[in-house]
């Protein structure tokens, strides 16, 4: 998608369809309230039908809503659409964001090509809503048909945005650009996850992330099972054993033009990647378990992250680890009552051979502390149990470091992404256990499963700054959304990335 700045009156551009992301300015004490676009031109307010469908009450200007006009009077567009943002006093980035969305995902499915978007007159930061409407638009445009033998290409080719009273700028240009690179970064990963696991097996996820590392310049190692034996990743490998598909550790990194000074952090990214999740020998019911093809969007999302940041080229060293493998039943895969020695040392009692993504992810949290991480953050569809505690509304953080989590908190924010801090404090710690190992893979009982698994993951961080984002519940959505559609969702791209990229401004 081609977006770029347009000039002039509103009413006087040439489009297949003129959306107007509108919003509330009634007094909210009035009933019933009557939405109106903000800072519209004189010959755009002036249309006896826009003003009719307004008069009616039929367009209440609510998040995402649209109402659709042919021909409008006064308009050189050959469409009108009114595309809803909130309230004016309530208006966001975000909900510009999902506005945005709304507009391309509405021209998608009528198969309209091009379209211009005007913007309402906020107090925001014009460069925040220039990246934040960029976002929406090219993750709206986002074709999830894969393999369909009759697909058709409803792609948007451009887009013309509008921002009245905001003169286009350097700094304007350069949101737009940040807002383009984490969108496209974001449906990188969306596309990883939306591949079958027969498509993506470990060995074809790392060729796909060795070739991104090439086209953006990041240097990247692809290790397997003699790497791991080498190494003491026992835990990881024990997830593997079951498969004839062998395992693959990815290893990417991007250092900045200037070397950083000495005490620098080095950032690591772990993300899990199961290409596809049976449950091994506790397997898992059939119902549902097509979509266990998703359980590597925690690698894709840390994937997609530093294709943007070698992109961004922010002033920080940055590592990334993804852990693949199958996690298959077989007469060689491992089984509940195993014990496993992991990389660091620590013996596991194997519970449940379901909970193999904390597996992997321990002995890649180990090895990226042993390439001298400084600083850990890793992304998992780690638990069910998350979306029991928290909906699909918000995805799970934990945290080790309060100041490490509050950089988080801002980059999710800034990004417009909800995370949920859950406790992982020490008391929790006895729920893993072992009667004859250090720790068990699952806590003793079922309550607190998503707590359990971070309290696991903990034990290999040996202190260092960590987060860890349980995305389970919003990696995969079954309902479409403003601007993501249904399926894969790539969650905790464009947050882990603002987070990367505040630790240049320390």
């Amino acid at each position: 998608m081609q977006i770029t700045f347009a000039s002039g009156e509103a009413a006087s551009i040439s489009s297949p369809l003129l959306a107007v992301l509108a919003v509330d300015t009634s007094d909210p004490s009035t009933k019933p309230a009557s939405a109106t676009p903000n800072l519209l031109s004189a010959s755009l307010s002036g249309s006896a039908s826009l003003e009719r469908a307004l008069s009616s009450g039929e367009f209440r200007a609510s998040v995402g809503e649209t109402l659709l006009l042919h021909t409008p009077a006064n308009l050189t567009a050959e469409r009108l659409l009114l595309v809803g943002a909130g309230a004016a006093s309530t208006v966001s980035a975000n909900k510009l964001r999902q506005a945005a969305g709304s507009a391309v995902r509405f021209a998608r499915e009528r198969s309209i090509r091009s379209l211009s978007l005007l913007v309402p007159e906020t107090a925001l930061d014009p460069a925040a809503v220039v990246r934040a409407i960029a976002e929406g638009a090219i993750l709206a445009d986002f074709d999830p048909d894969l393999y369909r033998s009759d697909r058709k290409d409803r792609s948007i080719l451009h887009l013309d945005l509008l921002l009245p009273s905001v003169v286009p700028s350097p700094a304007q240009d350069a949101a737009l650009e940040v807002g383009r690179v984490l969108a496209e970064s974001q449906n990188f990963a969306r596309a990883l996850v939306l591949e079958p696991g027969n498509i993506l097996p470990p060995s074809e996820l790392a060729r796909r992330a060795s070739a991104m590392a090439v086209e953006v310049g990041l240097a990247c190692q692809v290790h397997s099972t003699e790497f791991l034996r080498q190494h003491g990743m026992n835990a990881f490998l024990a997830v593997a054993q079951g498969s004839a598909q062998p395992p693959a550790l990815i290893h990417l990194s991007y250092e900045p033009a200037n070397t950083p000074p000495e005490g620098a952090p080095l950032l690591a990214l772990v993300g899990k990647g199961i290409t596809f999740d049976t449950g091994g020998i506790s397997i898992k019911p059939a119902d549902g378990m097509e979509k266990m093809k998703y359980d590597m969007a925690g690698a894709a999302a840390m994937l997609g992250a530093m294709r943007a940041i070698a992109l961004l080229k922010p002033a920080v060293r940055v590592l990334c680890i993804v852990c693949s493998a199958e996690n298959m039943p077989s007469g060689t895969a491992y089984r509940p009552g195993d014990v496993v020695t992991a990389m660091s040392g620590t013996t596991i009692e194997v519970m449940n051979t379901d909970a193999e993504g904390r597996m992997v992810l321990a002995d890649g949290l180990h090895y990226a502390r042993t390439l001298g991480a400084t600083h850990l953050i890793d992304a998992a569809t780690l638990t069910g149990a998350v979306a029991v505690a928290l909906g699909r509304l918000n995805a799970g953080m934990f945290s080790n470091d309060e100041e490490t989590c509050a950089r988080f908190t801002t980059a999710a924010e800034s990004a417009g992404e909800a995370f949920w801090r859950l406790p992982c404090t020490d008391e929790y710690r006895d729920q893993i256990k072992s009667s004859i190992a250090d720790i068990q893979n699952t806590g003793i009982d079922r309550w607190g499963g998503a707590i359990t698994a971070a309290m696991f993951l903990k034990e290999f961080t040996a202190g260092t700054p960590w987060i860890h984002l349980d995305i389970a519940a919003m990696a995969w959505i079954d309902e479409a959304r403003n601007y993501i559609g249904k399926g894969p969702s790539g969650v905790a791209v464009r947050s882990v990335v603002d987070w990367v990229r505040s630790y240049e401004r320390r």
